[in-house]
Order: C-alpha cells, then sequence, then structure tokens
C-alpha cells in the first residue's frame, strides 16, 4: 500500500481508505461482513477510515469502533461528521447557519461520536455539509478552535455538496479547514477546475469520495436494477438517470486496457492527482478490499490514456429530488 501526506496535518495516510457509508443501512449490508472486511483491509494497509454520525445513526461508527478495540496496536486515522441539524442535505445559503451547525450541536455531536468510536480524540471531525454563505459565522470557526484546544480533534474538515466543488473556496482561506472532501472520479472531474489548485497552494488535504459514481464506474450495474426507497441510489439512479450514466460507461469500456477491470480504472484515474490524499471505496465484501487495496501499487496511467479519460467528464445537469 502507497501512503501519502495529508495535508498540513502531516500523516501519512494509505492513499486507498475506506468509506463506511454503505455500512450504516444500505441495500444488503451486513454487519459480520462488513467488519470481516474492515479486518482484511488493515491487513491490506488500509489505515485511514471514513464514517458519519448519519451512517445508520452512528451505527457504522460503532462498528468502527469495534475494529479500533481489535487493532489498537495500529496507527489508525478516524475521520467522521457532524450531520447538519436540520437533516438536510445539501446545504444551501437559503438556509441561516444557525439552523445546520450553531456551535453547541458541533460540540454536542462530536462528544456523541466520540463515544460510539470509543476514542477519546477524533483525527478529523468534519461538517457534512456546506454553503460558504456561512463561512464568516463565528460559530463554526469557534467550534473548530474549541475542539482542537481541548484535544478532541486534531484536525477539522468540511464534506462539500456534490457538483459544488468550489463551494468551499472562500471557507478554506479562514485557515479553520483542514481537509476537504469531494466526489471526484471519471465522471465528476470538476474538482480539478479550482478546488484542487486552492487546496495545494494552502496545503488542504483531499479526501476523494464516491470514486465508482455510486457504483456505475464498477461496470457491473445494468439497465433494470432498481434500488429500495430507503436507499440513496433510488434518487441517484431514476430510469432516466440509469440509462444516461450505463450510456455512459458502455462509452468508457472502450477506454479500459487489456487486463484491467473499469473499477480499477476509475481508481487509478482518482490516484493520478497529486492533490488527492485519499480515495474512499466502500468495501463491505472481501473481494472488494482485494480488487480495491491492489490499485495501490505506484502504476501511473499514461498522458494517452489519462488524456482519453478527460473526454469522459460530465457536466451533470439533472436535478435530484
Amino acid at each position: 500500500m502507497q501512503t501519502r501526506r495529508f495535508g498540513r496535518l502531516g500523516w501519512q495516510v494509505s492513499e486507498v481508505g475506506y468509506g463506511m457509508w454503505g455500512m450504516g443501512g444500505w441495500t444488503g449490508s451486513d454487519d459480520a461482513q462488513s467488519l470481516a472486511s474492515l479486518d482484511q483491509s488493515i491487513a491490506a494497509g488500509v489505515n485511514v477510515f471514513d464514517t458519519a454520525y448519519a451512517y445508520g445513526d452512528g451505527h457504522s461508527e460503532q462498528l468502527l469502533a469495534q475494529t479500533l478495540r481489535a487493532h489498537a496496536d495500529r496507527r489508525l486515522y478516524v475521520a467522521t461528521k457532524v450531520p447538519p441539524k436540520n437533516r438536510q442535505w445539501p446545504g444551501t445559503a437559503a438556509t441561516p447557519v444557525s439552523e445546520v451547525f450553531p456551535y453547541e450541536y458541533i460540540i454536542e455531536m462530536t462528544e456523541k461520536s466520540l463515544q460510539n468510536l470509543g476514542v477519546e480524540r477524533l483525527d478529523l471531525q468534519q461538517l457534512h455539509v456546506w454553503d460558504d454563505a456561512w463561512t464568516s459565522d463565528e460559530g463554526w470557526q469557534r467550534a473548530a478552535e474549541d475542539l482542537k484546544a481541548q484535544g478532541k480533534i486534531e484536525g477539522f474538515g468540511i464534506s462539500v455538496n456534490r457538483w459544488q466543488p468550489a463551494n468551499v473556496l472562500q471557507a478554506l482561506e479562514t485557515g479553520k479547514v483542514d481537509a476537504v472532501q469531494v466526489v471526484y472520479n471519471i465522471f465528476d472531474q470538476n474538482p480539478e477546475d479550482e478546488l484542487f489548485p486552492a487546496a495545494q497552494r494552502l496545503d488542504v488535504a483531499i479526501i476523494a469520495r464516491v470514486p465508482f459514481d455510486e457504483g456505475s464506474l464498477t461496470g457491473r450495474m445494468t439497465r433494470d436494477m432498481t434500488f429500495p426507497k430507503n436507499d440513496w441510489r433510488s434518487l441517484y439512479f431514476t430510469p432516466e438517470n440509469l440509462d444516461e450514466t450505463l450510456d455512459r460507461v458502455d462509452a468508457l469500456q472502450q477506454e479500459v486496457p487489456a487486463g484491467m477491470s473499469l473499477a480499477e480504472l476509475a481508481l487509478r484515474f482518482i490516484l493520478e492527482h497529486p492533490a488527492v490524499s485519499t480515495t474512499i471505496p466502500g468495501m463491505r465484501k472481501a473481494t472488494h478490499v482485494t480488487e480495491n487495496t491492489a490499485v495501490s501499487d505506484g502504476r501511473r496511467l499514461g498522458e494517452g490514456l489519462m488524456a482519453a479519460l478527460r473526454q469522459h467528464r460530465w457536466e451533470w445537469t439533472h436535478v435530484i429530488p
């Protein structure tokens, strides 16, 4: 497993991390299988784990707590997130920050996550939604400062809204934000335009989430797939969106080199960018862990293939209800 520097926090983290959203109640999730996959990932060199209180109202955090206890001899980096108080995703400028991230609430939710995870300090606490209209609010800034001063967190980050990677640039200039989590994959290349250069200038770590576009870039989705109403993917992959997505996947398959899967290509594309500190695929099964961690071998895709992949950038125009 290759490691990368995690921005100004200076940690050496595995460039393939672990995204734990799917363990919080996605269709087909199984706790025993999840715990086994977590163990396997650590054996493969994964040392950064991204969870959130909202993933099953603390369930994902509690699963990770079991893993942390079982591997107490290893330096594992834990990142979690404060859900918006109004439980509305995404964050918008129309909503006052006092309804989303008031000071006392950030403190309260951090304490809950500490309890769920069974730790005295979080490596990284993140805000789970964001709008730059909230940047000047002293509440979230003071919470970040106080939690650090009290030793409750080491780093503070923001998870930005999907399709809005530039909607955090003002917050970065405050100097309070150590890491940004953003959707970045072959289809969604927008973070390269403004966010990545700003992060590199300010030495802010980048966590690349949704590397497989919620599953389409694994190459395993079919046009007749459906998801339960309580599964996020039922909103993301409506019949219309699913057909358009898989049309684009079919075109992308023509770029996959011999001997490589589409999923491997998707991860390698992300790791080509030097601004990325780690990417966090979901890995609920042993086969996922084996396939995804094997990508971290230092091999590069080459300029010709990268140029071809850049042509598959997708400027999304659909509206998620």
